[in-house]
């Protein structure tokens, strides 16, 4: 569906953003925007729980969203969380009350796929993407580093240090000196030689920051003339002259400085210093587009049929040496029966054929690790790898499918009270199981339809010349009966 307004959600471990957009010529125009100082990150404990307070601060500021996008359709705002809620361990305590909130579906993306759509975001920005840029967005709670040429990443990492942590760690209520901040400056430089050899190698033209660290600093030594134009090294050292004089974040009487960011000011420069100094940069200009601006494109692409994820799972067929042929029977005959039994599946962009779909086309990646127990390995492979265009749930859900599409059901437990996943599950075994013989011979025709206790599969003129198949399916109604559900055959003569 083509929507002429669309809404993305970015919930950072710093600031919570709402940014609204109208779609013009299949470009974007920013109509509306909202921000919320959250300090998710702050409510981090140190066993990696989010205490209560943060969570009431996140859900109360996605409560206003919501308001916001109350006449939205589901399809037109993609919601997205980072660090803090990739590492907390109760993430998902707090994010079903988020979303309840905000009112749609929130993804939590790994810190590779936060780096592409950031990358996306600035690129759009960009008044020449011919050269080759180094793109840098410390948040508050990891810090993203692209390397890309037009609208396309080479090089893409995120490390686990961020204006919230590191102000917090290095910097308690905003009390700074000489020493704290060297530690601080230390610990970041420490992190980034892991990444700034092969950066080096790759090369870049300009260096650019984005979103609100790179914001803060460059409003703040250009309005106070520490800069003429974007962030210098020379500049970082004017202002970290003021931070030590001052002693305190909250005393410095400067232009520019925000209330809501003095206190994560002293982390984020910190980090913003020990960056210039590994990668040996002397200037940084600022991009003001960011994450949540590569979300509204990356959405206008899924529109457009330029889905990343479908590229995604090409490259992993390719990657993995999928039988193409086989991958393709088992995604016609999985999609025809789910069809049959979710007749709105049927609609352009319906997620749970998209979803089948791509599970059929990748539920023997793992035969490249080795054929006995694949499905394992292919799920493991699914929940863990860099997969771009997915998130962290996306993955998780695809991860499911490919688990459960053959042995036993009862590895599939936890979805017990998911109806919608169990239909896919379904249409996954059945396909798999139908198209063993891995060749083209016509099936009989097939009908499947939910029942008041589970489902029942039709087979048009019967199975006679289909011992192995039949024998196979009686197997198969067993182990719906194991889980409590019924799977009744029915052979027409």
């Amino acid at each position: 569906m083509a929507y002429e307004l669309i809404a993305a959600v970015d919930l950072g471990s710093n600031s919570f953003r709402l940014q609204v957009g109208r779609i013009v010529a299949n470009q974007i125009y920013p109509l509306d925007g909202l921000k919320e100082s959250v300090r998710l990150a702050a409510g981090l404990t140190q066993d990696k729980h989010l205490d209560a307070a943060a969570q009431q601060r996140g859900i109360e500021a996605l409560s206003r969203f919501g308001e916001r996008l109350r006449d939205f359709d589901r399809g037109a705002v993609r919601a997205v969380a980072t660090n803090t809620l990739r590492v907390a361990k109760n993430a998902e305590d707090f994010l079903e009350k988020a979303e309840t909130a905000l009112g749609f579906p929130i993804e939590v993306i790994a810190g590779r796929e936060e780096a592409r759509l950031i990358y996306l975001g600035v690129a759009h920005s960009l008044a020449n993407t011919q050269t080759r840029q180094l793109v840098v967005d410390i948040g508050g709670g990891s810090t993203e580093f692209v390397i890309g040429q037009n609208i396309d990443p080479i090089r893409l990492e995120s490390l686990y240090m961020g204006c919230v942590g590191f102000s917090l760690r290095f910097f308690p209520d905003a009390k700074v000196d000489k020493r704290s901040f060297k530690e601080a400056e230390l610990a970041a430089r420490r992190e980034l030689q892991s990444i700034v050899h092969v950066f080096r190698e790759t090369g870049w033209d300009e260096a650019i920051g984005s979103s609100g660290t790179a914001k803060a600093i460059v409003d703040l030594l250009e309005l106070n003339g520490f800069s003429e134009n974007g962030i210098t090294r020379e500049g970082l050292d004017k202002l970290r002259r003021e931070l030590f004089q001052a002693g305190d974040a909250s005393r410095l009487k400067l232009q520019g400085l925000r209330a809501d960011r003095v206190l994560v000011l002293p982390g984020g420069l910190a980090i913003m210093s020990a960056i210039f100094k590994e990668f040996e940069l002397e200037r940084m200009a600022f991009s003001e587009g960011a994450l949540r601006l590569g979300v509204l494109y990356d959405q206008l692409g899924r529109y457009h049929h330029d889905d990343l994820r479908e590229a995604t799972v090409n490259r992993f067929m390719q990657r993995y040496e999928v039988d193409r042929k086989q991958a393709a029977r088992v995604a016609h005959t999985a999609l025809s029966l789910l069809n049959q039994l979710l007749p709105e599946s049927r609609e352009e962009g319906h997620p749970d054929a998209q979803f089948i779909v791509w599970a059929a086309r990748l539920h023997e990646i793992g035969i490249s690790v080795a054929h006995s127990s694949y499905h394992k390995h292919s799920a493991y492979i699914l929940a863990n790898a860099d997969m771009p265009g997915f998130s962290r749930r996306d993955q998780a859900r695809l991860s499911r499918l490919v688990l459960s599409h053959r042995g036993k059901l009862e590895r599939a437990q936890p979805l017990r009270g998911d109806a919608a996943e169990w239909n896919l599950i379904l249409c996954l075994r059945v396909a798999v199981l139908l198209h063993r013989a891995r060749d083209d011979q016509r099936l009989p025709a097939l009908s499947l339809h939910a029942t008041g206790d589970g489902f029942q599969l039709s087979l048009g003129g019967g199975l006679k010349a289909l011992p192995l198949t039949a024998a196979s399916l009686a197997d198969e109604a067993q182990q719906w009966l194991g889980i409590g559900s019924e799977l009744r055959i029915h052979r027409d003569t």
